[in-house]
């Protein structure tokens, strides 16, 4: 009868060390988007001791978006089929170009490096969402608003010093957003229906 042979254990005792020197390798070589979401700045807290007050906003300043749960857009009372409409909608309205009366109201401000500047800052477009919109169409909605703002940025930036707005100095686009200031208001989602 042959003798079995004892087979010699493996020393495993450093199998902890290379896993964590692995584990720390990829967490360094791997990279990260972080550039994902949408940037908003959220209002301070209000006191305890003082109340919200209403805002009285004129008809003409405020620009209505609605998305149903279906994903339809709803956009100043008119079916709007193509998502990608809403960005000139939007341009126009925030711009008012021929000061229009059913438009935001135009004022003369005056604004650091700028001057005097006729502007709307008083316009708001309001966002409302069905509880069932989808995320993808919300993103799509989203990115449209913010773009209308940006083009009308650089076209200001254009037009004034002949160079695209993001290549202007800090101060000149902070002047700029004065003149299109970025005013988004998100009502929490309701159930609109449209099932």
């Amino acid at each position: 009868m042959a003798k079995k042979r004892k087979v010699p254990a493996l020393n495993s005792s450093s199998m902890a060390d290379v896993s964590f020197i692995l584990l720390i390798f990829f967490l360094v070589t791997t990279s990260m988007d972080s550039n994902k979401g949408l940037q908003r700045r959220l209002p301070q807290p209000l006191p305890p001791d003082q109340k919200a007050e209403d805002i009285d906003i004129k008809k003409r300043n405020i620009f209505v978006v609605k998305v149903n749960s279906m994903n339809q857009l709803l956009v100043q009372g008119e079916i709007m089929n193509d998502v990608s409409q809403l960005k000139e909608k939007a341009k126009e309205f925030i711009k008012n170009e021929a000061n229009d009366p059913d438009l935001p109201e135009k004022s003369i401000q005056y604004i650091d490096y700028l001057g005097e500047v006729e502007t709307t800052k008083a316009h708001v477009i309001s966002l409302q969402n069905d509880v069932d919109t989808q995320y993808q169409t919300y993103i799509e909605v989203q990115n449209e608003l913010i773009a209308a703002y940006n083009e009308l940025r650089d076209e200001f930036a254009q037009n004034r010093f002949g160079r695209k707005y993001e290549d202007l100095p800090v101060e000149l686009q902070k002047s700029i957003q004065k003149v299109y200031p970025q005013n988004i208001s998100e009502a929490e989602p309701k159930n609109y229906g449209g099932n």
